[in-house]
């Protein structure tokens, strides 16, 4: 078909413009709020189960402290899980920072030459090819230091309580130790190396999400104009 043949796109006008982006921006804004609701979900899972399992820890002298190492893992793996939801929740609040962004931003101020950048393709780019904005490791390490990082503190402290608390007066580490290893059926060598290696990961973590990152936060800037907001 020639270039002649070819039909030509009719353009859309500035109001039925505004009015179409007005809609896609509310349905960007009901999209993130899903997505972050069940982050929300995902974050209670993890609180529940900590907060059962350390209670029923701290109830009772005998329980094994293989439940800590339990614990751990399971509150890990809604991590893992809340990461992957936060990978689409970022994608969309990408498109909604860019709206507002190049968009409402220029509305507002009534100046539409403030509109830069070539962001109405990278837009309709993502549109025709949707993808993630951060890859799964930054993604758990920013919730991990936003929420869960607590939670693993607080289980932390908890197996440290019951140690002091079930075991006796303990006045040296080989005492501590000792407790540590009691009811348990784990070797002293697989225990205390899979605490190691898990406390050493969350830290790990915890500073890749300091150093390497690739897109920004919702809200990470403090407003050098607060003074402004007083009403």
């Amino acid at each position: 078909m020639s270039d002649a043949n070819k039909p030509k796109g009719q353009i859309i006008a500035d109001r039925e413009y505004f009015s179409t982006m007005s809609h896609f921006y509310r349905g960007e804004i009901g999209r993130i709020m899903v997505w972050r609701q069940r982050l929300d979900t995902t974050t209670n899972w993890a609180i529940l189960t900590a907060t059962g399992i350390m209670t029923f820890a701290l109830s009772h002298p005998e329980v094994s402290h293989v439940v800590f190492m339990v614990a751990n893992v399971m509150v890990f793996l809604l991590l893992i899980i809340e990461g992957r939801r936060y990978r689409y929740y970022d994608a969309f609040r990408a498109r909604v920072r860019m709206l507002e962004a190049h968009f409402l931003m220029p509305v507002v101020m009534r100046n539409a030459e403030m509109i830069e950048g070539d962001w109405r393709h990278l837009l309709a780019e993502d549109l025709l090819l949707p993808s993630f904005k951060i890859g799964m490791r930054e993604a758990i390490s920013r919730r991990l230091k936003r929420n869960y990082i607590w939670i693993f503190l607080i289980l932390f402290l908890a197996w440290i309580l019951k140690m002091f608390t079930h075991a006796g007066p303990i006045l040296s580490l080989r005492q501590l130790l000792k407790a540590a290893q009691d009811n348990q059926p784990f070797s002293a060598v697989f225990f205390w190396g899979g605490q190691v290696v898990f406390y050493g990961m969350i830290i790990w973590l915890l500073f890749y999400a300091q150093k390497e990152r690739y897109a920004s936060g919702e809200m990470e800037r403090r407003d050098p104009s607060r003074r402004r907001w007083r009403i």
